[in-house]
């Protein structure tokens, strides 16, 4: 009974560490594959680096896209895409009450 009492807080160590940690990253990295798979063109996106872009084409081929900037276009790594503009920019503005007083 001695045993078990001392690999309890071992287990609970694990248990912690997974529900706290490596759950919350796998999550994370099954919504940005599905993100990266979701991607078509037109899309307004941002990448990882803070560029902000139009994606003009999608290679399959090189696992790439090509992105229209302001300076022209360029060639990026879609695991470099960090998140996607458009329905941000697509949405409605919020209207802000003003305060009462």
């Amino acid at each position: 009974m001695d045993q078990i009492g001392s690999l309890l807080p071992l287990v609970l160590i694990f248990v912690v560490l997974y529900f706290f940690m490596i759950r919350p990253q796998m999550k994370k990295q099954k919504k940005e594959k599905s993100f990266i798979e979701s991607i078509k063109r037109g899309d307004k996106v941002v990448t990882k680096s803070g560029l902000h872009g139009k994606v003009a084409d999608l290679s399959e081929k090189l696992d790439a896209v090509i992105l229209e900037t302001g300076a022209g276009k360029m060639t990026f790594d879609k695991s470099s895409l960090s998140y996607e503009l458009t329905e941000k920019v697509n949405a409605p503005a919020k209207e802000t009450k003003p305060e009462k007083k």
